[in-house]
């Protein structure tokens, strides 16, 4: 079976999408118990011994963290986004991803953005995503495709 690997945020892409996820890595010896152990409905799909967590990012995009050298390290070159702030991290991990070269999928409906008087972010997202992504669609015709897939 082909796996789909999916971009940020990995916990909210997997639990919607039900598929294993390659994100990067991160350390995490001592965080059981801690008190800043991961949620219990999510420890699954993120201990599942298939999902990698990136390094947090500083800016809106992945050019502070590992996630395009994992990515490259697993051999991924296509990447489906999901993720809140749509106009800010979800556009610009598209934007970043795009330019290193992968093939990116947006799901348009699994992301979201400010909304203000005169001002909307998801609309702006929208058409970027429309004119920049190799692809996008909402999350019905996505799993659809995935369950045909396999």
């Amino acid at each position: 079976m082909k796996k789909l690997h999916i971009a940020l945020p990995a916990v909210l892409a997997c639990a919607a999408f039900g598929v294993a996820a390659a994100i990067g890595s991160m350390e995490t010896d001592g965080l059981e118990g801690s008190g800043a152990d991961w949620l219990a409905q999510y420890k699954p799909y993120i201990e599942d011994g298939e999902t990698m967590v990136t390094g947090p990012h500083k800016v809106f995009g992945p050019e502070t963290n590992d996630l395009v050298p994992q990515l490259r390290k697993r051999g991924i070159d296509k990447v489906v986004l999901a993720g809140m702030s749509a106009n800010l991290c979800t556009e610009s991990h598209m934007r970043e991803l795009q330019e290193q070269g992968f093939e990116v999928m947006v799901v348009t409906d699994a992301t979201a953005a400010a909304q203000l008087p005169d001002l909307d972010g998801y609309a702006a997202a929208l058409t970027n995503f429309r004119m920049i992504a190799s692809h996008f669609a909402d999350t019905d015709t996505v799993v659809s495709a995935l369950r045909n897939a396999h």
